[in-house]
């Protein structure tokens, strides 16, 4: 199947309400600001752990606005970045080094093995359906080159529980049946206008997904830990000192089975078999 054929093939389309939310221009002020800071840093933390030394070739795979691609390009890296939003990929395409182009996860505009590593930071929780992920996965391991790095993340389970408790939202009649829906069946819908269209995962998960897809799995990352459900973490965060302990405290347990359904965000490696 030719790049162009995929760029048509409407069994990737985007759906509509997922486009929508991101046109807002909302995404790329969300990492910088407040408690989702905890997510980048920790994000930039394990990512500079498992990525090969630059330079290296990397793609950003619905890498929105390029917030993880400035600074891996400033470290030295390659990095092609591709998202289905126009407005993401005209922010990403201003940044020094990073070379921006519309298109889907489930159908890359890439060869086969040009990579030495693939990350894909938000597409596997806009994709409902799990033959979607395995198909993303496949991709991912396609244009990574044999041995090289893989990286998804996805939005745990109960993320959404733990959120709507911290903000006290969760005593809302409507909030709280949605999210009641949300821990059995992992759907989330747009209603209330917190979020789009997701699939928040159990941690077992992706790595299942990982295998289906020819990807050997290497490792899980639960990112905040428990940190972010604290409620003096926007004020750690802004104390130096106090963010370092913080981080430092949540890689220790990033890794620790019995805690990473707690985090909001988990990222999962693995690599393309040889």
């Amino acid at each position: 199947m030719t790049e162009t054929t995929r760029a048509q093939d409407p069994a990737v389309r985007v759906r509509e309400e997922i486009l929508a939310y991101y046109a807002q221009g909302e995404e790329d002020g969300r990492l910088r600001q407040g408690s989702d800071r905890l997510e980048f840093w920790r994000t930039q933390d394990v990512l500079r752990r498992l990525l090969p030394t630059a330079p290296a070739r990397v793609l950003d795979v619905g890498g929105g606005s390029g917030i993880h691609a400035e600074w891996l390009a400033r470290d030295g890296y390659e990095v092609q970045l591709v998202d289905p939003v126009p407005l993401h990929v005209e922010q990403a395409g201003r940044l020094p080094g990073v070379d921006a182009r519309t298109g889907d996860a489930r159908a890359l505009p890439a060869e086969d093995a040009l990579y030495d590593a693939v990350l894909l930071l938000g597409p596997l929780y806009h994709l409902p359906e799990r033959a979607d992920r395995v198909r993303a996965l496949t991709e991912a391991c396609r244009v990574v080159r044999p041995g090289g790095l893989v990286v998804a993340a996805t939005i745990n389970r109960f993320a959404g529980l733990h959120d709507l408790l911290k903000h006290e939202l969760y005593f809302i009649a409507p909030h709280r049946a949605r999210v009641d829906r949300e821990t059995e069946e992992g759907r989330h819908s747009p209603d209330g206008g917190l979020f789009t269209t997701a699939y928040f995962a159990q941690p077992h998960e992706a790595p299942e997904e990982f295998t289906d897809a020819a990807l050997t799995v290497e490792g899980q990352y639960g990112l905040e830990g428990a940190a972010w459900l604290m409620g003096g973490i926007e004020d750690w965060l802004d104390d130096p000192d106090r963010r370092e302990a913080v981080l430092a405290a949540t890689r220790r347990i990033e890794s620790e089975p019995t805690l990473l359904g707690t985090s909001g965000h988990l990222l999962t490696a693995g690599r393309r078999r040889t």
